[in-house]
C-alpha cells in the first residue's frame, strides 16, 4: 500500500538540512542565549542569525520579531498584548474564517464587555475591504485578518486593507492596530510587511518545513504590545524564557530555504493540485470547490463531496495509506461543521462533506495517480453506503 501525505496545511515534514542546522545546537552547542560566557555567546549569535532570516523572509527588521512557542503564542500576544496596552476603546474587527488561536483570544475578550465586528467573506471566502471601513468606528483597537485561510487557501487583500488603516490612522486614530495572521502563507507566498502595512504578523516554523513548537510575531517599531509571558528579559522584554536555540536556529534555516526555493516549490505543487482537480472534476459528480480558485494558496484544494460524510472519507483514505483533513488541525476532535465553510454559505452537508487536501514539495506526480485511483473507489462505496438524499440541494 502506498502511503501519500497530503496534509501540509497541518504540518510540514521537518527538511532534513534544517535538522543537520538543529544539530549542533542539541548536543556540543548547549549554551544558554542570555549567558554572557563563550557558550552563551555562541548560542546567541545563531539566534541573531535566525532573527535576520526570519525577518528577511517577510521584509522585515530583525528588532521587529519575536520568537514565540508557534503561532497559536504568536497571535495570542498580538492580540492580548495590543488589546490589554490599549488606553481607549473596546472593539475589534477580525474575519468569519480565522483560525482558533485567533478566534478564541477575541472571544474572551467578548465575554468580558468587548465588542467585536466579524466580517463575512461571501462564497468565495474573500474579505471585502469596504466592510472593514464600515465596520470601524472611533473605539475601534485591533483589525485581525488572515493573510490565507488554513481550510480553503484563500487569499485575503491584505494590502488594501493595511492601506485604508494607513489612511484611517493618518485621519486622527492612531492608536489603532492591524494584525494578520500569516501562518499559512509564510513561505508559501512573497511577503512584504511594508507593503502590507500590518503593525503585527504572525508566523510558524513547521508549516515552512522548519521544527514544531517555533513560531514568531512581528511587531512593527512603536507598537505597544503588553507581554503575556513575563519573569524574564528576553525578547526585548515581549517574551520572558529561555530561548530555545536550536528550535529557532531551525526556523531561521527554514525560512531562508522558502524564500530561495519559494518559486520552484510553488510551480511544483500548483501543478500537482491543479492536474489532481481537472481530474477529481471528471471522475466525480456532485462535488463544490470551495473558496476562490483563482486567488488562493497553490498548494490548497478543499472540496465538499455530496451525500457523504468527511469524517468518513477521511477515515476510508487513512486506510488506503492517504493523509488528507476535514480543516483545521486545531479543531480536530469537534463534531461541529466546519465555521470556515459554513461561513461560504455552505449548508450543514456541504460542510460536513468537505476534505481539504493540501500538497506539498516532496511529493511526486505517482502520488496523485495514486490518489486519483483511491478516492473515486472510496466516495462511490460511501455514497452506496449513503442514507443522506441523492438529489442535489442548493449550497
Amino acid at each position: 500500500m502506498q502511503k501519500v501525505y497530503l496534509d501540509h496545511c497541518a504540518t510540514t515534514p521537518l527538511d532534513s538540512r534544517v535538522l543537520a542546522v538543529m544539530i549542533p545546537y542539541l548536543t556540543e552547542n548547549y549554551g544558554n542565549a542570555s549567558s554572557v560566557h563563550l557558550f552563551g555567546q555562541q548560542a546567541r549569535a545563531a539566534v541573531d542569525k535566525a532573527r535576520r532570516q526570519v525577518a528577511s523572509l517577510i521584509g522585515g527588521a530583525a528588532k521587529e520579531v519575536v520568537f514565540t512557542s508557534g503561532g497559536t503564542e504568536a497571535n495570542n500576544l498580538a492580540i492580548r498584548g495590543v488589546c490589554e496596552a490599549a488606553s481607549h476603546g473596546r472593539h475589534i474587527i477580525t474575519s468569519a474564517i480565522e483560525h482558533p488561536s485567533v478566534r478564541g483570544p477575541i472571544e474572551e475578550f467578548e465575554k468580558n464587555g468587548w465588542d467585536v465586528t466579524r466580517l463575512p467573506v461571501y462564497e468565495d471566502g474573500i474579505v471585502r475591504v469596504e466592510d472593514v471601513g464600515a465596520a470601524i468606528r472611533p473605539d475601534t483597537v485591533l483589525i485581525s485578518v488572515m493573510l490565507a485561510n488554513n481550510e480553503i487557501g484563500t487569499i485575503q487583500p491584505i494590502a488594501e486593507i493595511g492601506a485604508f488603516v494607513r489612511e484611517t490612522r493618518g485621519a486622527g486614530r492612531k492608536h489603532l492596530r492591524f494584525h494578520t495572521d500569516a501562518v499559512q502563507a509564510g513561505g508559501r507566498i512573497p511577503i512584504d510587511v511594508e507593503a502590507l502595512g500590518c503593525d503585527m504578523l504572525t508566523l510558524s516554523a513547521h508549516k515552512l518545513y522548519g521544527p514544531k513548537g517555533m513560531g514568531a510575531l512581528f511587531i512593527r517599531r512603536g507598537v505597544r504590545i503588553l507581554a503575556q509571558q513575563v519573569g524574564g528579559h528576553q525578547e526585548r522584554e515581549r517574551r520572558a524564557g529561555t530561548e530555545s536555540v536550536a528550535n529557532i536556529v531551525g526556523f531561521g534555516a527554514a525560512a531562508e530555504f522558502a524564500k530561495k526555493e519559494m518559486n520552484d516549490r510553488n510551480e511544483h505543487v500548483q501543478g500537482l493540485r491543479d492536474r489532481f482537480e481537472s481530474e477529481i472534476e471528471k471522475q466525480i459528480d456532485n462535488i463544490v470547490f470551495n473558496g476562490k480558485r483563482d486567488q488562493r494558496l497553490p498548494h490548497v484544494s478543499n472540496i465538499s463531496f455530496r451525500f457523504i460524510e468527511g469524517e468518513g472519507l477521511l477515515i476510508h483514505l487513512d486506510l488506503q495509506g492517504i493523509a488528507v483533513s476535514t480543516g483545521s488541525a486545531c479543531s480536530s476532535g469537534t463534531l461541529e461543521p466546519s465555521p470556515v465553510i459554513r461561513a461560504l454559505g455552505r449548508n450543514e452537508e456541504l460542510a460536513r462533506g468537505a476534505i481539504r487536501f493540501s500538497f506539498g514539495k516532496d511529493n511526486l506526480d505517482n502520488d496523485v495517480d495514486y490518489v486519483l485511483e483511491v478516492l473515486p473507489r472510496a466516495v462511490e462505496s460511501l455514497r452506496n453506503l449513503s442514507p443522506l438524499q441523492r438529489e442535489p440541494v442548493a449550497i
